[in-house]
């Protein structure tokens, strides 16, 4: 099947790039392959910049076809790669970005990343060249959205995981400390805390009192004939204290108890992995969105810079500085029914 032609004069000769930037998630090849093929539905040039910023900075890029995208929407991390770039910080750096994509007749760069790459994104719009952001992140940590692409991913793979490490501590009747990612979110540890029926679930919240958040009801549970126990605790709990979160928990729960007590860090094994269903039809329908902005705004004098989310089962669109601008809510009904039920 061939490239489709434009199919009006308002996008023949324009370009449409596509980046994916920070921190790599499942469903960002789905958005990718959405991205590409929509925009030559539009009769778009499509263009991939490779490792973040970094591409638009060294010329790291390449047009991407029909078939450049094909079978990679099940796979896991991205194939244009990710990474952070220290010189597209500088003033200097992003309007050297801006003039490569003004030499490749960019008319709008659509960016799959977080907060940081939604940062960057805006003050390349800033300099006159229309961004969209996709959500991309496990943590699930980016206010104007309900969802991000690959949170479903990462929490089914830290579920498994923890599945996994259940059936060793039941064995030896041992308490697991289970680490998940989550530096300022704690939708991980809560989702899967509650799906793996976690005696405890720590997240930074959530102020917690060792004593009364974690031994008394190991205790409580214990009084009831449960001889394991597992304690899920987000990353970004220890943040706030010295050394490791998950370590620190086990040997204090060891003492304290008797209780044989092992961490675990699942760590990076939740960015990887093949997407599932709903992080693969969450990335196209948001891919399919933002090329739909960035063809609405060809010959607007407005400075585009769009954030898209999804809000109550519908996709939708933000500025960029009102969706920065937003902060995080904590499902605090989630939390009390995950304590109602831990007992």
């Amino acid at each position: 099947m061939a490239d489709k032609k434009p199919i009006d004069d308002k996008v023949k000769g324009k370009s449409i790039a596509v980046l994916t930037s920070g921190g790599d998630a499942p469903g960002m090849n789905a958005a990718v392959r959405a991205v590409v093929r929509a925009g030559i539905g539009k009769g778009f040039k499509m263009i991939g910049v490779y490792r973040g910023y970094n591409g638009l900075l060294n010329g790291d890029v390449k047009e991407l076809k029909l078939r450049s995208v094909s079978d990679i929407i099940g796979r896991g991390g991205t194939i244009l790669y990710t990474a952070r770039s220290e010189e597209y910080k500088t003033p200097e750096g992003i309007m050297k970005a801006a003039e490569f994509c003004r030499s490749l007749n960019i008319v709008g760069l659509v960016v799959i990343g977080g907060d940081g790459s939604f940062r960057g994104a805006r003050a390349l719009a800033a300099q006159g060249i229309p961004c969209v952001g996709i959500p991309g992140t496990i943590d699930n940590d980016i206010a104007c959205t309900d969802y991000t692409v690959g949170f479903d991913t990462a929490m089914n793979t830290a579920l498994d995981m923890i599945d996994r490490i259940r059936d060793t501590a039941q064995s030896h009747d041992r308490c697991s400390v289970i680490e998940v990612m989550g530096r300022h979110c704690g939708d991980i540890a809560l989702q899967t805390g509650i799906a793996v029926g976690a005696t405890a679930i720590i997240v930074p919240e959530v102020p917690y009192n060792i004593e009364e958040d974690v031994i008394a009801r190991i205790y409580e549970q214990k009084a009831t004939g449960k001889k394991h126990f597992i304690v899920v605790v987000a990353e970004g709990v220890g943040k706030k204290g010295h050394g490791n979160i998950a370590d620190s928990l086990a040997n204090y729960i060891e003492k304290r108890t008797g209780i044989e007590t092992r961490a675990t860090i699942l760590g990076h094994v939740q960015r990887g992995g093949c997407p599932t269903l709903r992080d693969r039809v969450m990335a196209t329908a948001m891919g399919v969105a933002a090329v739909d902005i960035l063809y609405d705004s060809i010959d607007s004098k407005e400075q585009v810079s769009r954030v898209v989310a999804s809000r109550g089962g519908k996709i939708v669109d933000f500025d960029i500085t009102e969706a920065l601008d937003m902060q995080n809510d904590f499902d605090k009904h989630l939390y009390d029914v995950a304590l109602r039920v831990s007992i």
